[in-house]
This record gives C-alpha cells, structure tokens and sequence, in this order.
C-alpha cells in the first residue's frame, strides 16, 4: 500500500499539509504516516532532566498527533501511524523515506510569512532530485474548500 509522508510539526502550515494527505489518501485508497521529528538541541540538560524532558516532548508529539489522527479517522477514514523519530528533521525525513518503501509521496505545508516557505520546504526542495520519492508541497494559506477541490 502506497502512504503519503506528512511532518507533524508546530507550525501552521502542518493542518493543510495533514489534511492534503489525509484527503489523498481517502481518494486513492492509500495510508498516511505521521512523522515528529525531535531536534536533538532540546535535551543538552543534564541526564535526567534529559530524559524526563524527552518524555514529555513525546507526550506532547502523541497528544497532538491523536487530533489530526481523530479527524483522518473520522472524516476521511484513513487510520494514520505515528513515527517519532530524534535528530535533525531534514536528515531524520529523508532517512524515514529510505527506510519504509511504502511511502510514495512527501507532503510538506509551505509557509506563507515573508521569511519563505519554511526551512523544511527550503531544504527539502534543494535535496528533492536526489529523493527516490516526489514532494508535495501545500501552500499554507489554501482554504479547506479548495483543497477539497484539488484533492
């Protein structure tokens, strides 16, 4: 079964990334994984603090990540996976491309502030030739309407 990869972050543009995926996959009968990534600059603290501190961040990823699985669920009845991975996010996005073959599509939510689409979209698209999967990548601002039209 082919999945769509989306990047379950804090920023705006993760509700219209999540629900292109969630909406695809309903129309082509495919599955949606959820990936949080956890930099690794949020536990330099001492061990235990660390490790309770990751806890917490985890948590809050699956927290969150229950939400968008709710209405995925409910709505466009798709059942996505989480993945909670910890590194850098772009290297940490590529390496989950590489190691599960089921994922066919990338979907990154672009940003619309003047600072540009967002690093991920920045860096991502600089590395996308050398992706064995395409990207796809949702303007932030898109009304749910008209994405319900394009997917």
């Amino acid at each position: 079964m082919r999945k769509f990869l989306v990047v379950l972050d804090d920023s705006r543009e993760c509700l219209n990334a999540m629900r292109f995926a969630a909406m695809r996959a309903a129309h082509t009968k495919a599955g949606v994984e959820i990936l949080a990534v956890i930099p690794p600059e949020e536990f330099n603290h001492w061990i235990g603090v660390g490790d309770l501190m990751r806890e917490e961040t985890r948590e809050r990823i699956e927290a969150h990540f229950e939400v968008f699985a709710k209405w995925m669920r409910d709505k466009q009845g798709i059942d996505p996976e989480l993945v909670i991975r910890e590194g850098e996010p772009v290297t940490e996005i590529i390496a989950q491309v590489q190691d599960d073959p089921d994922i066919g599509v990338l979907v990154l939510g672009a940003g619309t502030s003047k600072k540009g689409p967002g690093p991920l979209v920045t860096q991502l698209s600089k590395n996308s030739g050398s992706l064995p999967i395409p990207i796809t990548i949702v303007p932030g601002d898109l009304s749910k309407e008209r994405l319900e039209a394009i997917t």
